[in-house]
């Protein structure tokens, strides 16, 4: 079996071609791994409706529960006197003025272990005994499948370069416009950072003969053609996202929307509210989700929160987007199978680039005109209805008299 990387557009169906092609492979050990917990639980739940239950060969991990559990723990006493207790994340860079072969440059107090560590730290044990770590993962597992695989960064990538090394088979699905998070902030390979881990295999390690293959998922099975061109203009990558959706739907498209008509946005479409962090204000009573968090998931609708630098670029597309923003607006834009809502001031509705994707003036009115009409359509079949049944009892009140 080959080692495989798909590249693929949003939508285009990662998780299912991962899924079917593990349930086809009976034969084999699998690990499925990914990222983010949500995504785990995607790939779980996807399973679970196709075969009813999760295959005994088949295990799901996150990326850091699979490096703590097979390629940490096993082997920590070559350099850890007490046994790591877990995980803490890190956002930026941890230990910034610890030297490598100090443990605590990879550990905290509590013996926890620094998310942007714990891959430096195996490959630090790996170096030190050649074919400990690696060799009995392979004992473990004889076909692995990576999911979101453009999120790995760093000693991530040395991490795949010794699986393939030791004979399991690597099958990787990503879209490097979704590079929304990266396991650790490192300086070792950053050339290979928001989600160029297509030249890590081709510049410096074609030895692997790791084949890329960017046309069996470059289609979206998910967002209707008006959402894949406006999630092209995003990407400025010159690829064109073309939809293969047979979802139809009277609300399709991108639109603007003041704040002031968030509520009754909500209330009518009942979207999902996507926000670049958890500093942005919603509406408590509908579901949200940080940009990043929602990657690998689905809805009907969107609206989205955008930031500052997001709302600069709508407006003028030449200004400055800094990759991962560009990224958080792609996976959200993405995640829509009808539309995207887009809210922003009053003020900003009024430009000539916006004006396209504005909702009809009267909208709203003619919605809230609608529910007058249907409450006064019901309220005169209520009064016929009691008419009738008042007349009918008077009717049995007349006949018992008799």
């Amino acid at each position: 079996m080959l080692n495989k990387l798909f590249i693929a557009a949003a939508g285009a169906g990662k998780t299912t071609l991962i899924v079917n092609d593990a349930l086809k492979n009976k034969d084999k050990k699998i690990l499925i791994t990914t990222y983010t917990n949500a995504n785990c639980d995607s790939i779980k739940k996807k399973i679970i409706k196709i075969n009813g239950t999760i295959p005994k060969n088949i295990e799901i991990l996150t990326w850091f529960s699979f490096l703590l559990k097979h390629g940490l723990r096993p082997y920590q006493d070559i350099m850890f006197s007490q046994r790591i207790n877990g995980i803490v994340p890190v956002n930026g860079k941890s230990s910034k003025y610890i030297k490598r072969n100090d443990s605590k440059y990879f550990i905290n107090k509590e013996n926890l272990i620094y998310t942007d560590k714990i891959s430096d730290a195996i490959i630090f044990m790996e170096e030190k005994n050649p074919g400990y770590i690696f060799t009995r993962i392979s004992k473990i597992y004889n076909l692995i499948y990576i999911d979101e695989v453009q999120d790995l960064a760093g000693y991530d990538l040395d991490v795949l370069k010794y699986l393939i090394e030791v004979g399991i088979n690597l099958i990787m699905v990503g879209d490097y416009r979704q590079a929304t998070y990266s396991t650790h902030n490192t300086s070792k390979y950053k050339k290979y950072n928001s989600g160029k881990i297509v030249n890590f295999f081709k510049n410096e390690n074609s030895h692997l003969n790791v084949e890329i293959d960017d046309s069996t998922l470059n289609c979206s099975h998910r967002s209707n053609q008006k959402i894949c061109d406006f999630a092209s203009k995003i990407a400025d990558d010159n690829l064109i996202i073309k939809s293969a959706s047979k979802f139809k739907d009277n609300h399709e498209g991108i639109f603007f929307i003041s704040k002031e008509e968030v509520d009754l946005y909500l209330e009518i479409y009942k979207p999902v509210q996507l926000r670049h962090d958890k500093r942005t204000k919603v509406n408590e009573n509908y579901r949200v989700y940080n940009f990043g968090d929602s990657k690998g998931l689905q809805f009907e609708r969107v609206l989205i929160y955008p930031t500052s630098p997001i709302l600069k670029w709508i407006e003028n597309p030449e200004s400055k987007l800094v990759d991962l923003s560009r990224a958080g607006f792609y996976v959200a834009v993405t995640r829509a199978k009808h539309s995207v809502a887009i809210v922003c001031d009053k003020k900003f509705l009024n430009r000539d680039r916006i004006k396209s994707y504005l909702l009809p003036e009267d909208f709203f009115i003619s919605f809230r005109n609608s529910i007058i009409l249907l409450l006064g359509f019901l309220s005169i079949i209520i009064f016929i209805v009691f008419s009738i049944l008042n007349k009918v009892r008077k009717l049995f009140f007349i006949q018992r008299m008799m």
